[in-house]
């Protein structure tokens, strides 16, 4: 029997979750999309705690009247601001199980031009 849309994403968001890890000196860049909105999170495995979170519900990506490619090329570029601020530059990137273009890509090269390395 095929696999709907979402039992597919999670089989490979498992797939990949074997591999990457992030540490407090190299957090975990995790991506999530929904239909409407896109969120990421910098998170430290061994400690369980998110350094650094931002939203596209964000006051000042949401009050931008832009498309959701663009609000995630915002959304990139402003994690990569308050990721230096709390000291951190390298990162592993966790796409979250969706395939890397659009909205997950642009997230990626923003916080790349930003300063983040990956």
């Amino acid at each position: 029997m095929a696999l709907t849309k979402v039992e597919r994403r999670i089989r490979i968001k498992r797939r990949i979750r074997k591999v990457i890890f992030g540490t407090a000196e190299r957090p975990r860049l995790s991506v999530f999309r929904s239909n409407t909105q896109i969120s990421a999170q910098l998170i430290d495995d061994n400690a369980r705690k998110t350094l650094v979170s931002a939203s596209s519900l964000c006051k000042e990506i949401a009050e931008k009247k832009c498309n959701k490619t663009e609000q995630a090329q915002l959304l990139g570029a402003m994690l990569a601001e308050k990721a230096k601020a709390a000291g951190i530059t390298a990162v592993v990137f966790d796409r979250n199980g969706y395939l890397y273009h659009g909205r997950v890509k642009a997230l990626a090269d923003a916080a790349r031009n930003g300063g983040l390395n990956f």
